[in-house]
């Protein structure tokens, strides 16, 4: 049903968006589109990010393998990297499948220590850098953030929070960007150091207006 209802979908995106832009009451709808515009290319620069991030990922995964003697290393370097968009999918697939090619290579155990030590190494550098850099820098995050976006996630919602957890962070934090955006611009913001001087420059004019009395 994937395939089908994606076609649809695209073939109609115009007239869908038409129709909900109907919908959203006319004085409301410039600041629902620009956080509709804000949000598309936050969640845009997460896509683009982590593609390049499997693709990364891939590479190390592939150049890692083929160093530890794996002869198919490449191959199931890349298809880890390409699975590493569902997080730990990449690597259980990723370990499994070179686990059974190393042994069915060597007949050995000791090389499969070689493989685990690569999916290590790429889980490290995944976390620490890949993610953080990739997808962060695109999305407009701090890689502190992104880091702490992810573990919160996965600690509260498990799976589904892991997948999740960078473009619900994304468009929250753009969504709080949007209303200090609209704070700084609001009267009760702008104005409270300048009726204080107001109230000040009145009460010293009343002083100076008043006339001195005299004994």
């Amino acid at each position: 049903m994937i395939p089908v209802v994606t076609f649809y979908l695209l073939r109609d995106w115009p007239m869908v968006m038409e129709r909900v832009r109907a919908l959203i009451p006319r004085r409301l709808a410039p600041t629902v589109l620009k956080l509709v515009q804000d949000s598309d290319q936050m969640l845009s620069g997460f896509l683009r990010g982590q593609l390049s991030e499997m693709l990364a990922l891939g590479i190390i995964y592939a150049i890692g393998l083929s160093l530890a003697g794996l002869e198919t290393g490449v191959l199931i370097g890349l298809i880890a990297g390409l699975f590493s968009f569902v997080p730990y999918l990449g690597v259980v697939v990723g370990i499994g499948a070179a686990s059974i090619a190393m042994y069915a290579q060597t007949g050995e155990l000791l090389p499969l220590v070689w493989v685990l030590m690569v999916f290590g190494i790429g889980q490290v550098l995944e976390s620490v850098f890949l993610q953080p850099y990739f997808v962060g820098d695109r999305m407009g995050l701090h890689p502190l953030a992104v880091i702490f976006a992810v573990l919160a996630g996965g600690q509260l919602f498990g799976f589904f929070g892991l997948l999740l957890a960078l473009p619900v962070t994304a468009v929250l934090i753009m969504l709080l960007c949007y209303f200090w955006e609209q704070y700084q611009n609001s009267a009760f913001y702008a104005d409270a150091g300048e009726e204080g001087s107001a109230v000040s420059g009145l009460e010293g004019s009343q002083v100076a207006a008043r006339p001195e009395r005299r004994d």
